[in-house]
């Protein structure tokens, strides 16, 4: 049997200068769009698991690029039909905000089971499709820290 999701995850926005956007369509739920995201392993610290999330769900390798730790996280209610996955009475999870900028978009290396295809996207249009609110909140923190700083 498998162990238990820690319920503490990463969550990590993929983007360009001009705010292109990467998202994902979920493999096992259709229209489920979203960033890269996934729950830490055995004693990995979140930034460990957002690096190791990126290169399996994308194929890039976060370390040679502009990586940055949010230093902020958001605590949401697990969806019931992933509960089955966490410990029994395991009902929320806290999710690490980080980005990733790149020079440009890149082609990505889909890890199958987990999506089906992506897009690059503007951050509002990327907002409207996201499934989970906290991906809308990182984006429209991703909208306002890009506002800052022009």
């Amino acid at each position: 049997m498998k162990p238990y999701k820690t319920p503490i995850s990463a969550l990590v926005l993929i983007y360009t200068p001009n705010l292109q956007v990467l998202i994902m369509e979920r493999a096992d739920k259709a229209g489920f769009w979203q960033s890269v995201t996934g729950s830490v392993e055995g004693d990995e610290t979140p930034l460990q698991a957002a690096i190791r999330e990126v290169q399996e769900e994308t194929g890039i390798d976060a370390t040679q690029y502009n990586l940055q730790d949010w230093h902020t996280s958001n605590v949401y209610e697990i969806y019931p039909h992933w509960r089955h996955r966490y410990a029994p009475n395991v009902f929320e999870n806290r999710e690490h905000l980080f980005g990733l900028e790149l020079a440009s978009t890149l082609t990505i290396k889909l890890a199958p089971d987990e999506h089906v295809r992506y897009e690059w996207v503007d951050w509002r249009e990327a907002a409207k499709r996201v499934f989970s609110w906290t991906n809308v909140d990182a984006l429209k923190r991703l909208g306002e820290f890009h506002q800052l700083q022009l």
